[in-house]
């Protein structure tokens, strides 16, 4: 079990992985991406990125100047004692990894604009059977954020609607989100609902295939799609716009069809932990 000492420690490592270095299946899609790529300007684009990245992984500095707002995904064991307030732990993590990476405070009042921690951290528990824990970190910076969209559609307007929608909000977007973009898709539940699987669809490492034979073949024919846009990095023209686009389903009401979209921009900064032995362990994708 760990102690809250250790387990504020390690979020706090999390934070600092998560903030300076990007897990390998986005670093491997980037590149695969440059070496395809025909436009000069992309390809220009491509290599500052790698760049960016190397310098942050070799001076332990964040990518993006936009730290953004952590959000953590938990899962929790319905028999595992943790001893301690989680969501304290959290919170202070951050406050030590805002002192060690740097991070950049950016939450605020939203009327006021003034320096703000009200209804932070944002975590979302998932209680499960066993003792199990596991973390997994979002860091969401405003730019792709502000592009979330929300779209209560008629429930007989079926996948092409759903298609429509996506694309809409990938070429509305334009180069604001900082392109090549991953794309979550929320498909179902309620409007809320659909909103948080759209989110939480970017968890999952590119390059996995939906378990859902339907929805698979979804991913692929909107990410083939939104590329033909040809947005390009940055909104500067080229063949990739998305690096992909993941999508989660739930069921919902027979009068309603919610569907969400949240962007990550290039920079998909996460990072995750789980329980191993008593120790919580950070997991290197």
């Amino acid at each position: 079990m760990p102690l809250k000492n250790e387990f504020r420690d390690v979020v706090v490592e999390m934070l600092q992985r998560a903030a300076t270095t990007l897990p390998k299946d986005i670093v491997d899609a980037i590149e695969r991406s440059r070496k395809r790529e025909r436009n000069k300007i992309a390809t220009v684009q491509f290599d500052c990125m790698l760049k960016n990245l190397e310098l942050a992984r070799k001076l332990g500095v964040p990518i993006c100047q936009d730290t953004g707002i952590p959000i953590f995904f938990v899962k929790l064991g319905s028999e595992l004692d943790l001893g301690f307030d989680l969501v304290r732990a959290l919170s202070d993590a951050i406050k030590r990894a805002a002192r060690a990476v740097p991070l950049r405070q950016n939450a605020v009042d939203p009327l006021t604009g003034k320096k703000s921690n009200a209804g932070q951290p944002i975590v979302h528990i998932d209680l499960i059977r066993g003792k199990h824990l596991q973390i997994d970190i979002l860091i969401k910076g405003a730019g792709s954020e502000n592009w979330s969209r929300l779209y209560m559609l008629r429930p007989t307007d079926g996948q092409a609607a759903i298609k429509r929608a996506v694309l809409f909000a990938v070429a509305e977007s334009g180069g604001k989100p900082c392109p090549p973009t991953i794309v979550g898709v929320g498909v179902g539940g309620s409007a809320d609902v659909a909103c948080l699987l759209a989110k939480r669809a970017l968890l999952r490492p590119l390059g996995t295939s939906n378990r859902d034979r339907g929805l698979a073949d979804l991913e692929l024919r909107l990410a083939d799609a939104a590329n033909e846009f040809g947005i390009g990095p940055m909104g500067l023209g080229g063949r990739t716009t998305v690096l992909g686009v993941h999508v989660e389903k739930a069921a919902c009401h027979m009068a309603s069809l919610p569907v969400a979209i949240n962007f990550q921009c290039w920079a998909a900064r996460r990072a995750s932990a789980r329980l191993v032995d008593d120790r919580l362990v950070v997991e290197v994708p």
